[in-house]
């Protein structure tokens, strides 16, 4: 017998649940480009982009995932030859890494593994090495969940002298995590649509400070695409996006900052910090009388937007299967998290919780994978639920 039926609950880290509103605004009959509501509609989302991202700076929109936010990054601020400091944390460190490559620039990797986030002291001592022209950082990264101290990054590459632009990857959690662009001393942020923004995945979004604009001001050149100038400053709307606006795009973007806005980023940080220690008071219930653990040991390196679980080959490919078939639920695959004997970390499932998630989501969630481990006969501790249930009760 399958229980699936009705709505299906997508928990993968993004692209994430989108609210009705949203949708709703997407729905609708394409607009004029070149006049009317849309241009100033999207003129008013300048400033409430900012106010996401905490700062005072600029903001260029394109037409991309985050891989297209992490290349318009580097295109604006790195030549071929240059040479940049990439501080990896799981997959999507790493993923940068290669794009920068791609790009002709020179790339040291400071490899911190999947457990453990960035250390200050590492940055510093590479630094003292050799200088580089950016420092480039993956606030939480998706595959490991694991989440780095932003500030205590930049005070190791100001300590450095060097003047390094600080590059950080906010893709997983801004929306999500407390993120302090301006306060913490990041020089440019790159985030994507599809995840704490809960917005459908297509647009890329690269903040950047006065310093970063005149490091681009110095480049010898930057793709037209790519020059991040234009659309920070357009003197036509069209300059935007380097052509045609994403325009269902921008209107369910516009639904979106509305809802985080009329919250309070705030509160939503709030929100998803709880929702986050329910998910890791359940997981830790179940561990103790079974296989399963939380990849990051610490919870102040835990990301509140995404959970990354080992429960070992093969039970749980097998978990992820019975949810989605006989719950309806959708767990997320154990990307990047390869090791010896697990080649494709098919021993890793993950949680995405961000952007439009409520206690009964997670509640649900959690119901549903504590009956697949029983259905299935995995080794674990009961009483998972109601440990995080408890979390939820005192809030």
């Amino acid at each position: 017998m399958s229980l699936a039926h009705g709505r299906p609950y997508l928990a993968i880290p993004g692209p994430s649940v989108m609210p009705d509103a949203v949708l709703a605004a997407m729905h609708r009959a394409s607009p004029n480009i070149y006049e009317g509501d849309l241009i100033d509609m999207v003129d008013g989302m300048i400033p409430d982009l900012r106010r996401t991202a905490r700062t005072e700076g600029h903001v260029a929109i394109y037409i991309s995932n985050g891989h297209g936010a992490w290349e318009a990054a580097l295109a604006n601020t790195v030549a071929p030859g240059e040479r940049v400091l990439i501080c990896a944390t799981g997959r999507f460190g790493h993923g940068w890494a290669e794009m920068a490559q791609g790009l002709g620039i020179e790339v040291e990797v400071l490899d911190f593994g999947r457990k453990t986030p960035v250390e200050a002291d590492r940055v510093s001592e590479a630094l003292r090495a050799r200088p580089v022209k950016a420092v480039l950082m993956v606030h939480t990264d998706t595959s490991s969940s694991l989440r780095s101290d932003v500030a205590e990054v930049r005070r190791a590459v100001d300590e450095a002298g060097q003047g390094a632009l600080l590059m950080v990857d906010c893709i997983a959690s801004l929306g999500c995590d407390p993120y302090e662009m301006d306060l913490w001393g990041a020089d440019v942020t790159v985030t994507g649509s599809q995840k704490g923004l809960m917005v459908p995945p297509g647009l890329g979004f690269v903040f950047f400070s006065d310093r970063a604009a005149e490091v681009r001001r110095a480049m010898p050149r930057v793709s037209r695409y790519w020059d991040w100038g234009p659309r920070a400053d357009p003197e036509m709307f069209y300059q935007y996006f380097g052509g045609t606006a994403p325009t269902h795009h921008l209107f369910g973007l516009r639904a979106a900052l509305d809802l985080i806005h009329a919250e309070g980023i705030e509160a939503i940080w709030a929100r998803h910090a709880t929702l986050a220690r329910a998910i890791w008071a359940a997981a830790e219930v179940w561990g103790e009388g079974g296989p399963l653990t939380l990849n990051v040991a610490e919870p102040r390196h835990r990301s509140h937007a995404v959970t990354a679980l080992r429960l070992g080959t093969p039970h749980a490919a097998r978990l992820r299967e019975w949810t989605a078939r006989a719950a309806g639920v959708t767990l997320g695959i154990g990307l990047g998290m390869s090791e010896e004997g697990d080649p494709k970390g098919q021993g890793y499932f993950r949680f995405g919780h961000m952007g439009h998630v409520n206690a009964h989501m997670i509640l649900g969630l959690l119901g549903t994978v504590e009956a697949g481990l029983a259905a299935l006969d995995i080794p674990h501790a009961p009483g998972g639920v109601s440990a995080a249930a408890k979390v939820i009760a005192e809030a």
